[in-house]
């Protein structure tokens, strides 16, 4: 009998299925097996991610490309697939092959996520096994019990996912070629006078650190300018209120972008308003305008994740996990790697009944929504002709994410919020309008005016769902998006017709403008939503958002893979470039390879993938322009390289610090002196790190700078340090580093005095062994004198005694100790030995072992019957 085999993406999905499908008569129960369910018709297993990856470059003879000029660019004919570097990947890879091979076994169901990614994991490991079996699609929108069961009925075809597959090859392919080829020519380029210096480079990720590059320079540029505000406190009958003085023939102009009506910019003119006006009476201009405010749309992805890091600092990354968490394991919330605000047009019936089952929850998770949802219910608010909520020409592989109705139990706190959040949205997009009644209030002394605005809500509407009271003065709801907040300005007294104020006080406020602010993950995930471009509006944002920077389900990665790279460091909340990212945006800008560091041109190839997902472009078309483009970059980085080594540089505005001539020569690597008899020379780039200009002569004039961050040693571990012009023999001063001591060696410094001596060091001349709190230490070795001999007081959990550290530094080992404890927790006997001439000082000397005890016959007649299951059981593969 032929079966199916369905291979999710996740072991935790495949045991959903089996269990889900199981309960069905018509399939039957699953058995389970090693990594696997069976029965008669189906067999369920998983990928475990990403199992295959696309191999790196190799020689025709099978060997690593060199990281050189010569080598580039790499545009293979074919791209060569092999395992995932993750544990486990070759294992699990042999398993599915296996069952993939299995003659009864005729037909394929993908059933990893529903979405680009997920079709990518799947084609990979089919193609690398070299399986050609027939293929259907499981296109699950949530894990409910019955979102499995539907989406098993309907299972799509191979021919309709398609489109699909080739944008997620393109995808693949395109990240490759462009990310290979531009961080070895980048990396070419930058260790080109010694040393390794890697420089990943990538199609989104480095668009999306000339966003951050450019903000930061333009806070560097910021030049602050001081003005001043005059604030007035007004005495009615009700009681008082504040105005601000503004000027009302006040016009916009882009010739000054940091003019308000309400700035002041010279402090005699401030001075006058504040003794003109100050005890005089006020006649009072008052104008009530009605307003309304829409609920805020569906959750996609990118809307959850910056409304999620505005109110909770949660990052990109944690948002994603929560919410795939509260789909996968709580069942609680639709597919979140959506990029959709809408539901389809037919999803009427199931809003209903999502709402119907949390109206009636009692669990303590929902709090007081149950409420909310019963009164929509009721009041007949949850229709389908709301085209800002059901809209299927807005809807492509998912909607929206909602909650499933399947109420969820043992949440943690961050899980709750995330899930409050949906829960709450969801309900409150069926709810009428918030209405208001605003105010403005000009009070008027003379020629001069101050403004005062008032906002009260008259209907709650929506935000009834977030607990606000008719009659409030309009504050904070929530935090919509990129952590904007609705206007804060609070209720002001009421005032009788044709009543007078008496300015009770004056104040003059001086202020000065401020720079743009930092990024944070929430303004961030805006910029990168779309390619760079300020949107405020949700709609026009909504039809940006194809030509963005990678997909909802990418930015988090994409953001989590610039930290990686150094390039950029989170402070607080906010996003803070790297002395390193900068230094990339520079040189990618002084090369004039703009479709590296453009957003909107990277926005436009991810709106052609878009495209390709809904058949209209083809994957040949793609692929020839992405190649165009790598071979591009290549090349001009190439002719980039040789100009810069043929440019004629200025001279360098430092003196040499070995002869003291006035200034240096430079060249595109380093700094040397001018005189033929100096040897001197300063890198620019110090553990692949570049030195600022402002840097670098600070360390040509005082011979210290630092301490610095951002340094990488040749394990690629970072590290901070001062740099120091240290003694050469060769150019008589040389780079060198300076670290801080820690708090343990600043204590084996105050331990170096005569009562604490141990005995004479064994590995130097004139040094000699110390006893300090953490260690027995050379004196040598602490004054940085070049002795490696230290030995910590505790190892393997035993403290060592004086008497063994004596005998280890002067009898070269000491006693066979008992006490020692293993990583694995187990005891163990050994001695430690000193060896003075190795490269490595410390050693081990184990006692012999005693020899094993032979076998029982019982053991030896158990051990026999395992055996020949294992070749029973190979036989039957």
């Amino acid at each position: 009998m032929s079966k199916s085999l369905i291979i999710a993406e996740k072991p935790s999905v495949a045991n959903d299925l089996a269990r889900v499908l199981g309960k069905d008569p018509a399939i039957g129960r699953f058995d389970k097996k090693d990594d696997y369910f069976e029965n008669d018709r189906y067999i369920i297993s998983s990928a475990v991610g990403h199992l295959v990856q696309t191999a790196k470059p190799m020689t025709a003879e099978g060997k690593s490309l060199p990281w050189k000029f010569d080598a580039l660019p790499v545009i293979p004919l074919d791209f060569v697939l092999e395992p995932s570097e993750q544990k486990g990947a070759k294992t699990r890879l042999n398993l599915l092959k296996r069952l993939m091979k299995r003659k009864e076994v005729t037909e394929l169901v993908n059933a990893c996520d529903a979405g680009r990614e997920g079709e990518l994991i799947f084609r990979y490991i089919v193609q690398f096994c070299g399986i050609e079996k027939a293929v259907r699609r499981l296109w699950m929108q949530s894990m409910t019990d019955g979102a499995i069961r539907e989406a098993f009925t309907d299972l799509r075809s191979d021919k309709e996912m398609q489109p699909l597959s080739d944008a997620a090859y393109c995808r693949s392919e395109s990240d490759w070629l462009v990310g290979i080829n531009s961080t070895r020519a980048m990396t070419a380029f930058n260790s080109k006078f010694g040393g390794f210096n890697k420089t990943p480079v990538g199609r989104v990720q480095t668009p999306t650190l000339a966003l951050l590059a450019e903000r930061e320079r333009e806070i560097e540029e910021f030049t602050s300018a001081d003005y001043f505000e005059v604030h007035g406190n007004f005495q009615v009958a009700a009681g008082t209120y504040l105005g601000r003085w503004f000027d009302e023939g006040f016009k916009k102009s882009e010739e000054k972008p940091h003019a308000r009506a309400e700035r002041i910019w010279d402090r005699e003119q401030a001075d006058a308003i504040v003794e003109r006006c100050l005890g005089k009476e006020a006649t009072i201009e008052e104008k009530k305008k009605p307003s309304k405010q829409s609920a805020p749309q569906l959750y996609d992805l990118t809307s959850l994740q910056r409304e999620a890091n505005g109110r909770f600092g949660f990052s990109a990354r944690r948002t994603l996990q929560l919410a795939q968490s509260l789909y996968e394991r709580h069942k609680a919330l639709t597919y979140p790697r959506t990029d959709s605000r809408y539901l389809p047009d037919d999803y009427l019936e199931t809003t209903i009944e999502t709402l119907t089952k949390i109206s009636s929850a009692s669990n303590f998770t929902v709090g007081d929504m149950p409420d909310h949802a019963a009164y929509a219910l009721k009041n007949g608010l949850v229709t389908g002709g709301n085209k800002r909520i059901f809209n299927g020409a807005k809807v492509s592989d998912h909607f929206a994410i909602i909650p499933t109705g399947q109420i969820p139990s043992g949440l943690d706190e961050a899980e709750l919020k995330l899930y409050d959040m949906v829960s709450r949205r969801f309900i409150a997009a069926f709810y009428p309008s918030a209405e208001f009644e605003n105010t403005t209030r000009i009070t008027r002394i003379a020629e001069d005016a101050f403004k005062s605005d008032g906002k009260i809500l008259v209907t709650a509407g929506w935000l009834g769902v977030y607990g606000k009271k008719v009659g409030a003065p309009d504050k904070p709801a929530h935090e919509e998006e990129s952590g904007k907040r609705a206007s804060a300005d609070k209720q002001i007294v009421a005032v009788a017709p044709d009543e007078k104020a008496k300015t009770d006080s004056i104040k003059l406020e001086e202020k000065a403008t401020r720079p743009p602010a930092r990024f944070n993950e929430s303004t961030l995930l805006s910029a990168m939503e779309t390619a760079g471009k300020r949107v405020d509006d949700e709609e026009l944002r909504d039809a940006m958002s194809e030509r963005g920077l990678g997909t909802p389900a990418t930015r988090a990665s994409t953001i989590e893979g610039l930290i990686n790279d150094k390039y950029i460091n989170r402070d607080g909340r906010d996003i803070i470039v790297t002395t390193r990212g900068t230094r990339l945006i520079d040189q990618l800008h002084s090369m004039e390879i703009g479709l590296l560091t453009s957003p909107e041109m990277t926005g436009r190839w991810e709106y052609k993938l878009r495209q390709m997902e809904q058949g209209k472009l083809d994957r040949p078309t793609f692929m020839r322009d992405i190649k165009q483009l790598t071979s591009s970059v290549v090349d001009t980085a190439k002719d980039y390289a040789k100009t810069a080594l043929e440019r004629e540089w200025p001279e360098f505005p430092a003196p040499c610090p070995v002869c003291a001539a006035p200034t240096m020569d430079q060249d595109d690597g380093r700094y040397k002196c001018k005189q033929p008899d100096c040897k001197f020379t300063l890198p620019k780039v110090v553990a692949s790190r570049p030195l600022t200009e402002e840097e670098a002569k600070t360390l040509l004039t005082t011979k210290l700078v630092g301490p610095l961050t951002g340094f990488v040693n040749r394990f690629k571990q970072p590290f901070d340090a001062a740099i120091e012009l240290q003694e050469d023999k060769k150019a008589g001063l040389k780079a060198g580093f300076i670290f801080e001591k820690t708090p343990e060696e600043e204590e084996e410094v105050e331990s170096i005095k005569e009562e604490n001596k141990l005995c004479a060091c064994p590995l130097c001349d004139n040094g000699n062994v110390y006893v300090t709190p953490h260690s027995y230490i050379c004196d040598r070795r602490v004054s940085g004198d070049g002795c490696k001999a230290r030995l910590s007081k505790e190892m393997c959990k035993y403290e060592i005694p004086h008497d063994q550290a004596l005998k280890y530094f002067t009898e070269g080992k000491t006693d066979v100790i008992d006490k020692w404890i293993s990583k694995k927790g187990r005891p163990f006997k050994a001695a430690l030995t000193c060896n003075k001439k190795g490269r490595r000082m410390l050693g081990w000397e184990f006692p012999p072992r005693e020899p094993a005890k032979k076998k029982t016959a019982a053991k030896k007649a158990a051990t026999k019957k395992t055996a020949k299951k294992k070749a029973a059981a190979k036989k039957t593969e």
